[in-house]
């Protein structure tokens, strides 16, 4: 894997009209080279977003109270919530790199950063024929604990992963997640028992060479 080096931004709890405006301006000053390479750490508010291709039929009944968003990334729908780390990546890929391969150099620094934390987790290859899989499984029980959706522009990456750390899981089984009616979404607190957000951002920071 080649060394690329980011600089870090963490915050805390941000809205997603926000943080999506946030994004928008970041990825333009990346464009001009007025912004390096950057991993932008934070939460959302509960919220489910849903790309493009995404059908009514995974979103969750209204009554749940949730808003849903429509994104500009690719892959389906995802739950954003308290507890769960989500890292938007603004990086200016190299002319022989595309967005698939950076995802899939996503998830292998991802799964690093798990193995720190003690759990045992892979990427998985798609299938022939089907829809690109992105995100990050555990090794032992199969679940799947991270999500993937990325977008490129003009060479400049934006959107990222969600990491589920600490956070109510309830909220996954109410819609489709992933595309994948039969997808068991899970969290670091639910693999190993218990799970730190301070200790889950230090080690994720350091897989993607950020400070």
């Amino acid at each position: 894997m080649r060394a690329r080096p980011l600089t870090l931004i963490q915050d805390d709890l941000v809205d997603y009209d926000t943080a999506m405006e946030r994004m928008t301006d970041m990825v333009g000053r990346r464009q001009r080279d007025e912004l390096p390479d950057t991993l932008w750490l934070l939460s959302h508010p509960s919220v489910y977003t849903i790309g493009r291709r995404t059908p009514m039929a995974h979103l969750p009944d209204p009554s749940r109270g949730i808003p849903v968003m429509e994104t500009g990334r690719g892959g389906q729908l995802t739950y954003h919530g308290p507890g769960q780390l989500v890292g938007y990546l603004i990086v200016k890929l190299d002319e022989d790199q595309g967005i698939v391969d950076y995802v899939r150099e996503v998830e292998l620094r991802l799964v690093e950063a798990l193995g720190k934390l003690g759990l045992s987790a892979e990427r998985r290859d798609t299938p022939p024929g089907s829809e690109l899989l992105t995100g990050v499984w555990t090794t032992e029980t199969g679940r799947k604990i991270i999500s993937i959706g990325m977008r490129q522009s003009r060479g400049v990456t934006s959107h990222g992963f969600a990491l589920n750390v600490d956070g109510d899981l309830e909220p996954w089984n109410w819609a489709i997640a992933c595309g994948m009616p039969d997808v068991d979404m899970t969290s670091l607190k639910r693999e190993l028992g218990t799970a730190s957000m301070a200790e889950v951002r230090t080690a994720v920071a350091a897989a993607f060479e950020a400070s």
